[in-house]
């Protein structure tokens, strides 16, 4: 008999382990094992296939915050072949009908702070159900608490589902500006949680605060299917709050972190930074954007290992991992590739360039989504020959295997015939020690093609200049990247996972 990979990784370790903590949830305290957060998740499977009516490969969509209900209804993709659809909560009505109007699910489920928004999808016409994780927004609508309650007894899995059966689909920004749906297989599901558990050296006594949202990859992939796969335990927080953040991980004794550059200056900004207890803490890891090298140093100087991470939601959001030793040694890198795991530095014919050159990140191996929903031309568009993926980031790495990511591609600006990366200019302004915050994008100009513009947002209660950052990056850069124009400003717009949105600094410039 053959097993195929499913990814049902609750169910597998509930099998293993079902008495272990699987959750602790922050606010009210309570602990929720692997072996009731299957049941759980078993009964919402069979809610979803028996009373929504949900067959093998139908959508359903979630707006929601971080609950045990968001968790539930993703595991139960699991165990019933049903697609899972999360949705953006920061996420304007407008742009959720785009995304219900492609991935077309036949139910939304929806938690209290999606009650308006709920109000105005309900005209989208393959929606036939509405469940609610607390109180109704109409008396029609179906409680998700006795949903549950009508299956009290649900079998493991009540579908079968191969390695490459869509698992959820993830939604991300694309270069045409309308938002793409990755498809997510269970095979993706399965091996990134394996292989995150196995290449980061995981442990079942590690313990994770999750307060980044369950609406991304990586609220859902860092580290809740990694942790369930060793044993682990994850502390669900509704959100992000600095202070919140750090009682909760001297509270429940966490060992490892996950955060976004934005984050980490936050908690490092706040006042429990000089003497919060970090005994427990075994190391920090971020994502999402650049780390500053003066971060990790920052954490440093605390006793805390600080590594930076990569992944993208096309190839799952772990693709690389370090030592300990390594995130002080080689700070600025994001490692050496996960087990199994290839990465290729690609040129402009897809060749693999030398060590120190820079080129585009191509990635390959069982971590890789199947492509995009309803969109052929992009998928082909996002795959090299034999299976590798574009992902469209400017990278180099060093004779000692470890990859530096040095921008993304499109990113990259032309001044007077030379490229200049963003990121290399950014890098540079966070130096200064009155910038806390920096994001630089090209320009048009009539003598040189393109120049660059600097946002900079200067630290609390000091006064910086545009002549004094110039003067500053010209004694550190090469003149034509040393950017025209300086714009002063309070904060930098950022998506929830910390990248700076340059679209909406463009759009500053022009108005």
């Amino acid at each position: 008999m053959t097993v195929s990979l499913h990814g049902d990784v609750l169910g597998e370790r509930a099998r293993l382990t079902p008495d272990r903590t699987a959750l602790i949830l922050d606010e009210t305290g309570e602990r929720v094992s692997y072996g009731e957060l299957d049941r759980r998740a078993a009964a919402a499977a069979s809610a979803l296939r028996r009373e929504l009516r949900l067959e093998k490969g139908d959508r359903y969509a979630v707006l929601s915050g971080n609950r045990v209900e968001m968790v539930e209804a993703f595991f139960a993709a699991g165990k019933s072949g049903a697609i899972f659809v999360p949705l953006s909560t920061r996420a304007t009505p407008h742009e959720l009908a785009r995304i219900l109007a492609d991935a077309a699910p036949r139910a939304l489920l929806y938690g209290p702070e999606g009650r308006q928004t709920v109000e105005d999808l309900r005209a989208a016409s393959s929606l036939s159900a509405f469940v609610a994780f607390g109180e109704k927004a109409r008396p029609e609508d179906i409680s998700w608490t006795e949903l549950l309650a009508q299956h009290p007894d649900p079998p493991q899995r009540i579908e079968a589902c191969g390695a490459e059966d869509p698992y959820c689909l993830l939604y991300t920004s694309g270069t045409t500006g309308r938002p793409k749906g990755a498809i997510v297989p269970h095979r993706m599901i399965a091996w990134n949680a394996i292989n995150t558990a196995l290449s980061w050296q995981l442990r079942a006594d590690d313990v994770a605060p999750v307060f980044t949202p369950l609406y991304h990859a990586g609220g859902l992939t860092v580290f809740i299917t990694p942790l369930t796969a060793v044993g682990g335990t994850v502390v669900l927080m509704a959100g992000f709050e600095p202070s919140a953040v750090w009682r909760a991980i001297e509270r429940h004794g966490c060992t490892i972190v996950l955060g976004v550059p934005t984050i980490w200056r936050m908690l490092r900004d706040a006042p429990e930074f000089a003497a919060a207890d970090l005994s427990r803490v075994r190391w920090l890891i971020s994502g999402g954007a650049p780390l500053p090298v003066s971060l990790v140093e920052d954490y440093r100087r605390r006793g805390a290992v600080l590594k930076q991470g990569f992944g993208m939601t096309e190839v799952g959001v772990n693709c690389f991992a370090m030592t300990s030793a390594e995130a002080f040694a080689k700070a600025g890198s994001v490692g050496k590739p996960l087990l199994w795991t290839e990465a290729r530095v690609a040129a402009e014919d897809g060749g693999e360039l030398a060590p120190g050159e820079v080129g585009e990140l191509w990635l390959r191996g069982p971590h890789v989504c199947s492509g995009y929903w309803n969109d052929p031309a992009e998928t082909r568009a996002a795959f090299g020959p034999d299976g590798w993926f574009k992902t469209g980031d400017l990278a180099r790495r060093d004779e000692d295997g470890f990859y530096f990511i040095a921008g993304r591609r499109k990113d990259i600006f032309i001044s007077g015939g030379v490229n200049v990366s963003p990121l290399e200019v950014e890098a540079e302004l966070l130096q200064h020690p009155s910038v806390a915050d920096a994001a630089v994008v090209g320009v048009p100009d009539p003598l040189w093609g393109e120049v660059g513009a600097a946002f900079v947002v200067a630290r609390h209660g000091v006064l910086v200049t545009s002549e004094e950052l110039a003067e500053f990056l010209a004694g550190r850069l090469a003149r034509l990247k040393v950017p025209k124009r300086f714009e002063l400003v309070p904060d930098l717009p950022r998506t929830p996972y910390g990248k700076v949105v340059k679209s909406e600094l463009v759009k500053r410039l022009k108005s």
